[in-house]
């Protein structure tokens, strides 16, 4: 099973979200938005191909990765921070294997917002 329809699917939803871009009135709830709808799932694609799932190609891995940041970049920007974020979707992997939640895969990677 390829998992390039997956990807492609994450491609467009997080284009779509990218193109329609409006600073929130509520941050939170748009960036819980994000981490259900593109950092999750994303991390845990990745973390299927690792453990036994379908193969992930290099070039898919790329991809894949990609979506990842450009989430995590939409992430950010509801609380008004702008990030290049490059990371790699190992690392989001490993963060969601030690926290359980998504939800600190984008705050810890991205530190935002601070933590209180």
């Amino acid at each position: 099973m390829s998992v390039a329809p997956r990807i492609e699917e994450f491609e467009r939803r997080v284009a779509a979200e990218w193109a329609s871009f409006e600073p929130p009135a509520d941050p939170d709830a748009r960036a819980t938005e994000y981490v259900r709808e593109g950092v999750g799932p994303a991390v845990v694609l990745f973390a299927d191909c690792r453990t036994g799932g379908p193969e992930l190609p290099s070039a898919e891995r790329e991809r894949l990765e990609a979506v990842f940041n450009e989430w995590l970049e939409l992430y950010a920007l509801c609380y008004g921070v702008e990030m290049d974020c490059s990371f790699a979707i190992r690392t989001g992997a490993e963060v969601l294997v030690d926290t359980h939640s998504a939800r600190d895969v984008a705050q810890l990677l991205t530190t935002v917002p601070d933590r209180r």
